[in-house]
């Protein structure tokens, strides 16, 4: 059975670490997720709000859902789990972090080497010219446009679309040449990013699951540790 000091050891041993967060992390700074009543917002779920086909049927309505979600995520701030991650990243010979989230608060608490595989929710991508940029600034009027008179649109990817090949190549190309893979607070069902544990592992790395309950992951992974990302993470360091 795994404990807090051989996963340690497991870490401090390897030549590569890589990090794969997913929702619960974010959570445990007061970010809703998409599964159970948190994906509610104005009695629509949120698995229907986040497609292509809710975008072009009511852009407004989206845009409304997606303001409301950064005006929450400007008030919340990294918890211990993300600085812990931080200190994983400086101490590694060679680090990697994969997110599933996209709220930017990795990068917020200082997070260098981040794959963020589904976007950035402070992205905007135009539907017109297709320029994409970074602004996390209140906009004025709902839908935004672009300087060119196109509608934007966030920079998250939607369920039915497909995720970008450069981004997919970095994920799935850190999980194979990983020593040491540590899978936080994702729910493991979410594809492709929940193949990264097994890629890993076929690779040769030692994989740890960390979460508050069991995944499919538990059946991969060579160690699980239980509990929350913000109180296992800080004691592996």
């Amino acid at each position: 059975m795994a404990t807090i000091d051989s996963v340690r050891e497991s870490i401090a041993g390897a030549d590569s670490l890589v990090v794969l967060t997913g929702a619960g992390v974010s959570a445990e700074s007061g970010v809703p997720t998409f599964r159970g009543t948190d994906g509610l917002w104005r009695k629509h779920n949120a698995t229907e709000l986040a497609t292509p086909e809710a975008f072009e049927k009511d852009p407004l309505l989206v845009w409304e859902w997606y303001a409301w979600r950064r005006d929450l995520i400007r008030g919340v701030s990294p918890n211990p789990g993300h600085h812990a991650i931080v200190e994983l990243e400086k101490r590694a010979k060679e680090f990697s972090l994969i997110t599933q989230n996209v709220d930017g608060l990795h990068s917020m608490a200082g997070s260098i080497n981040v794959v963020e595989m589904h976007g950035s929710i402070w992205k905007v991508r135009c539907t017109a010219c297709g320029v994409e940029s970074v602004d996390r600034e209140v906009f004025g009027e709902l839908p935004p446009r672009c300087a060119c008179g196109g509608l934007l649109r966030p920079g998250v990817v939607w369920f039915g679309e497909s995720l970008d090949a450069d981004v997919i190549g970095k994920a799935f190309g850190a999980a194979k040449g990983a020593s040491v893979m540590l899978v936080v607070g994702t729910s493991s069902v979410v594809q492709p990013a929940a193949s990264l544990g097994a890629v890993a592992r076929d690779a040769g790395a030692y994989v740890v699951e960390i979460n508050i309950e069991e995944t499919p992951m538990h059946g991969v992974a060579d160690a699980h540790l239980t509990g929350r990302a913000g109180e296992v993470l800080p004691a592996l360091l």
